[in-house]
C-alpha cells in the first residue's frame, strides 16, 4: 500500500510538472529560444495569486484566468519589442537577453515581496481511497494542471494560431512564404509560454510555498521534463513530467527527499546519452 502511495504522489506531482515545463517546451521548439525566464514567471504568478487572495480575498480561481492574460500580455510584449531584435541572433545571444531578463525579475520580486514562502491556504481536507490519502487541494492543482495542458494541446491541434504555431516550428521561411506573420507569431508563442508559466504558478500557490528561491529548481525541473518528454510536443511534456514526478516520488521514498531532485538529474544524463529525443520521439507537434 506504501508503493501505491508514493505512486499516485508521483502522478499527482507529475501533472503538475507537466504543467510547468508545456510552455518552456513550447518557447524552446517554436523560437529555439531557452527561456531562461521561466522559472522567475512561475513564482511571479505565484506571488500575485497569493496577493490577491491575501490582499483582496479574490480566490485563486477567480484569479487564475487573470494573471494568466497579464503573463501573456507581458511576454508578448516582451518578444515583440525586445527577444524579437535578436531572434535571429546564436542561441547564447537570446539565453543571454532572457538570463538577463530574469535577474531583473527576479531582485524586483525579493525587493518587493522579499523571499518569504507563501502559499494560499485553503484547508480543503483529504480524499481517502482505500487507504490511499490525497490533500484534497493537490487532487485540485492535478486536475486544473491536466485540463490547462489539454487545452493548449486542443489549441494547438484545432485552431488557425494553433496550426500557425506547428508551421512555424516545422518551417518558419515557408511558413513566411505561406503568408503567415513569423514574428507575429513568434511573439504569440513566448505570451502563451509566459500565460502557462503564470498559470502553474497560480497552481502552485494552492499546492506549495512559492518563493524566489524556487525560480531556479522550476526552470531545472522544466529542462528535465522537455530531455525526458522529447522538445516541442504536448504529449512529451505530459509524459516527461508525469515520469519526473513518479521516479521522484520513489526516490524520496528510497534515498529521502534531498535526493529526489539528483535522481530526476541522473534520468535526464542517461536518456540524453540512450535516447536524445526523448520519450515520445516526435520533431514539432502532431
Amino acid at each position: 500500500m506504501v508503493y501505491v502511495q508514493t505512486l499516485v504522489n508521483g502522478i499527482v506531482l507529475g501533472a503538475l510538472y507537466a504543467c510547468l515545463a508545456v510552455g518552456f517546451s513550447l518557447v524552446w521548439g517554436v523560437l529555439n529560444v531557452i527561456n531562461m525566464l521561466h522559472g522567475s514567471v512561475i513564482i511571479f504568478g505565484g506571488y500575485l495569486t497569493f496577493f490577491a487572495w491575501h490582499s483582496y480575498g479574490i480566490h485563486p480561481l477567480f484569479a487564475l484566468p487573470v494573471v494568466a492574460a497579464f503573463m501573456f500580455l507581458i511576454g508578448y510584449v516582451t518578444q515583440l519589442l525586445m527577444i524579437n531584435r535578436v531572434i535571429d541572433q546564436p542561441v547564447l545571444t537570446t539565453l543571454t537577453l532572457t538570463f538577463g531578463l530574469d535577474l531583473i525579475l527576479y531582485n524586483f520580486m525579493t525587493v518587493y515581496y522579499t523571499a518569504t514562502p507563501r502559499r494560499v491556504t485553503l484547508d480543503l481536507g483529504a480524499l481517502d481511497l482505500f487507504g490511499i490519502a490525497v490533500p484534497v487541494d493537490r487532487v485540485f492543482g492535478m486536475v486544473l494542471a491536466l485540463a490547462l495542458t489539454g487545452l493548449l494541446y486542443l489549441v494547438l491541434r484545432r485552431s488557425r494560431i494553433g496550426r500557425a504555431i506547428v508551421a512555424v516550428r516545422m518551417d518558419s521561411a515557408a511558413a513566411a512564404l505561406m503568408g503567415i506573420k513569423v514574428d507575429r507569431i513568434y511573439a504569440i508563442t513566448f505570451g502563451i509560454g509566459a500565460l502557462m508559466a503564470g498559470a502553474t504558478g497560480a497552481i502552485f500557490a494552492m499546492v506549495y510555498p512559492v518563493t524566489t528561491n524556487l525560480s531556479g529548481t522550476y526552470l531545472g525541473k522544466a529542462f528535465v521534463v522537455c530531455v525526458i518528454g522529447g522538445l516541442g510536443s504536448v504529449p512529451g511534456a505530459l509524459a516527461g513530467g508525469i515520469v519526473l514526478g513518479i521516479v521522484e516520488s520513489f526516490a524520496g521514498q528510497f534515498f529521502g527527499p534531498q535526493h529526489a531532485l539528483t535522481v530526476g538529474f541522473l534520468l535526464m544524463l542517461i536518456l540524453l546519452v540512450v535516447k536524445p529525443t526523448g520519450l515520445t520521439g516526435i520533431k514539432g507537434y502532431e
